[in-house]
């Protein structure tokens, strides 16, 4: 498959366009050249539409697109529940975490670790989300880009990687979290419409011309499994998503640490001007992600009828726009590019305030801000060519990018789950809790994978969140590690030292109430409808 020029043409516009509006933003905004604020949290001032498009934009990647329309295209419809389940999960991070965070003041989550435990557990989940930011999330969405681009275009992977990094690097390093969060409007917009084309377009083309309603039927009289919310033991595919486990197991866990606790997740929240902000821009975000599926899963189980002999799941999306006409093709493509630059951009931005804020700045700690910004933006550069040179040794082994990024930070999430959870909610929590329920989670998860290889992944998860939970009971109980109160309390550290948290801090706007059960009556409709 090949684009023509116009579909270039489509391409170049959306690329000049971004660009063109990033560095207004970054010019506008002289200060992020010079102030931490300013270039890593947007000077604290992100509207809510700015925020839940940013979050969408930075969630919705080629590991996303690419990777679950390839488990579409394997699995089926089951697969949708890390989209739909996110929804509810935003609305639970909005009302219950992200009051203490904005309450805390902080930039980062280390940071946040710092003042809750001590300095220690604060270097080491730095360390830790370095590592798997570049060598897991960077990673996989390069290698699916490359993978995608040369698919699509016919442009060799390594090239195609390598001029997504310089793509991103020319809007993003300058400017900062603002430039990333605005142009982040255009990305989703462009996402959005794109994803909702492609799906129209391969829908009608199943039916033969007789419009999506047509198409979306015979797609599920075909392949009725590949509508089962709920996979049964049977289904060659129950290990990745076990049955009712996903709606009451480790998916749970897998979301809030991923919605909640994820640095480059959550710091758009962090940016917003106020709480009832942040939390508007969250509720957007979470009815977004209920309309994911249909954008990026389906065009994956269209593709079993259209491309039945795919060599790899992954390829299920490329595959899907060489249906398109000339133009459109251009169109979907820039949405897909518009997804992936948007990732890049947000990581590395992350990549850049965990390292110069929670590491650098406590080796050089009386530079000047401008010199902070400086080492950040060196950051995010370094961490992309250390991605893009270890992409394909790598991933080029998985058939599923997807699955490999969720079953590899699987091994971590529980103990960071619990580490957040007990901190901010449980007063003797200390510091040696902390750092043993972190080594637990590594050590329990690999130990488990290995004596029961054939334990779904997502019931191991939920399984060793229980061990790490009470392993950090039981050590901070018998030990006497350091506690932190939350500062901004000003409440003394003793054994029996407050948390902070007052049932008043949760609060909501009535909007807020709202939209979040819209939200469950929704999810609670579609799990009805494709049980």
């Amino acid at each position: 498959m090949t684009l023509s020029q116009l579909d270039i043409t489509v391409l170049i516009f959306y690329a000049v366009l971004l660009l063109t509006v990033a560095l207004y933003i970054s010019k506008s905004d002289k200060s992020a050249a010079s102030n931490t604020e300013d270039y890593f949290l947007a000077s604290k001032a992100l509207p809510w539409w700015a925020i839940g498009a940013s979050l969408i934009a930075s969630n919705i990647s080629a590991e996303q697109i690419i990777g679950m329309s390839g488990s579409g295209y394997a699995m089926g419809l089951a697969i949708a529940s890390y989209e739909w389940m996110a929804a509810i999960t935003l609305i639970l991070v909005g009302k219950y975490l992200l009051p203490i965070f904005l309450k805390q003041q902080i930039y980062t989550m280390p940071q946040y670790l710092e003042q809750r435990y001590n300095k220690p557990v604060k270097v080491t989940l730095a360390l830790f989300w370095l590592v798997v930011y570049i060598f897991v999330n960077l990673t996989a969405v390069l290698w699916l880009a490359g993978m995608a681009i040369e698919s699509i275009s016919g442009l060799d992977a390594m090239i195609g990687m390598l001029l997504l990094c310089l793509f991103s690097v020319a809007y993003s390093t300058y400017g900062g979290l603002k430039a990333v969060a605005y142009t982040d409007i255009i990305q989703v917009v462009l996402l959005v419409l794109g994803g909702l084309l492609l799906s129209y377009l391969a829908l009608n083309q199943v039916s033969a011309g007789k419009g999506i309603i047509v198409g979306f039927t015979k797609l599920s009289e075909q392949l009725p499994s590949h509508f089962d919310m709920i996979l049964s033991p049977e289904n060659s595919h129950y290990a990745s998503l076990p049955g009712v486990s996903v709606l009451v197991g480790g998916l749970w866990i897998m979301n809030i640490s991923y919605w909640g606790f994820n640095q480059y997740i959550i710091q758009r929240a962090l940016a917003a001007k106020d709480l009832n902000e942040a939390q508007k821009g969250i509720a957007f975000a979470a009815y977004l992600k209920l309309l994911m599926p249909f954008i990026v899963v389906l065009p994956g189980i269209t593709a079993v009828i259209l491309y039945p002999k795919l060599p790899s799941p992954d390829l299920a999306y490329p595959a899907m726009m060489g249906l398109m006409p000339s133009g459109i093709k251009g169109l979907i493509f820039a949405a897909l590019v518009a997804a992936i630059v948007s990732s890049l951009a947000s990581m590395t931005n992350s990549i850049s305030t965990i390292f110069t804020m929670d590491l650098y700045k406590e080796i050089k700690p009386h530079k000047s801000q401008h010199h902070y910004v400086v080492i950040g933006r060196v950051a995010a550069v370094f961490s992309l060519t250390i991605a893009l040179v270890v992409a394909k040794p790598l991933l080029g082994q998985f058939e599923q990018a997807f699955q490999y990024v969720q079953e590899f930070t699987g091994i971590f999430t529980p103990g960071i789950v619990v580490i957040f959870l007990l901190g901010m909610f449980w007063p003797r929590a200390n510091s040696q809790g902390a750092l043993a329920a972190a080594i637990g989670s590594a050590l329990y998860s690999i130990a488990l994978a290995y004596y029961f290889p054939n334990f779904p992944f997502m019931d191991r998860i939920g399984l060793v969140f229980l061990m790490c939970l009470l392993t950090a009971i039981i050590t901070s109980n018998t030990t006497t590690g350091h506690r932190t109160a939350n500062r901004s309390c000003h409440l003394p550290t003793s054994a029996s030292v407050s948390t902070g948290v007052t049932s008043e801090l949760f609060n909501t706007s009535q909007a807020f109430n709202i939209a979040g059960l819209g939200c469950v009556i929704i999810l609670a409709a579609l799990y009805v409808t494709w049980w």
